[in-house]
C-alpha cells in the first residue's frame, strides 16, 4: 500500500551540494562524462596528487610566453585550460573539446627525445600536438593565439559516425 505524500509526508531535503539526498553524483562534477555507446557516467581516473601540484606550481609560475596566450585565450570559447595533467605529463595548455595540446618550447627542446615521446603518447590518445617557439610568442602573440583558435575551430572529422550521403536530407 503506496503512502500518499502530503503535508505530513514532505519531500526529502536537497542536500549541501544542492541534489537530493537520493542522488548517487555526491558533489557532481569530476570530470566524469556520460559514454556515447552506454549512456553510462564515466570517470577519468584522478591524476596523482603529486603531479596535480606540480600543474598547480607550473600556474602560479608560468612563463612569460605562457601568460601573454592565456591573458588572449582565457576566455575564449570553446574553453582552454593550462597546465592540465595527461597521463605522466603536464601540458602548457590544452582544449579539451578539440583535444589540442598546445606546448610552448624554449632553446631546451631542440631536438629532444622527451618531447617526442609526448607526442607520440599524446597522440595515441587523440590529442593533436601544437608547438610554438617561446620566442615567436614573445614576438607575435596575437598570431600565436590566433593559430590556437583557428585550430581550435577546425573540424577533426565527421561530425556523425554515420553522415548522409550527398543531397539526403535537404529540404530543397
Amino acid at each position: 500500500m503506496a503512502i500518499p505524500l502530503g503535508p505530513t509526508h514532505p519531500r526529502p531535503l536537497p542536500s549541501r551540494e544542492g541534489r537530493s539526498a537520493t542522488t548517487p553524483w555526491k558533489g557532481g562534477g569530476g570530470g566524469g562524462s556520460v559514454s556515447a555507446y552506454t549512456g553510462v557516467r564515466e570517470h577519468a581516473p584522478r591524476a596523482p596528487a603529486h603531479r596535480t601540484q606540480r600543474a598547480r606550481d607550473l600556474r602560479t609560475n608560468a612563463t612569460e610566453a605562457e601568460r601573454l596566450i592565456w591573458h588572449r585565450l582565457r576566455h575564449h570559447r570553446p574553453r582552454f585550460t593550462r597546465q592540465l595533467v595527461v597521463g605522466n605529463y603536464i601540458l602548457d595548455l590544452a582544449c579539451r573539446a578539440a583535444r589540442i595540446a598546445i606546448e610552448f618550447d624554449g632553446s631546451q627542446h631542440l631536438d629532444s627525445s622527451y618531447d617526442a615521446e609526448r607526442t607520440h603518447f599524446l597522440e595515441n590518445l587523440g590529442w593533436r600536438v601544437i608547438r610554438f617557439w617561446n620566442i615567436d610568442v614573445l614576438h607575435n602573440p596575437d598570431g600565436v593565439a590566433e593559430a590556437i583558435v583557428a585550430a581550435a575551430g577546425e573540424p577533426r572529422g565527421p561530425t556523425h559516425p554515420r553522415p548522409l550521403p550527398s543531397g539526403e536530407g535537404s529540404s530543397a
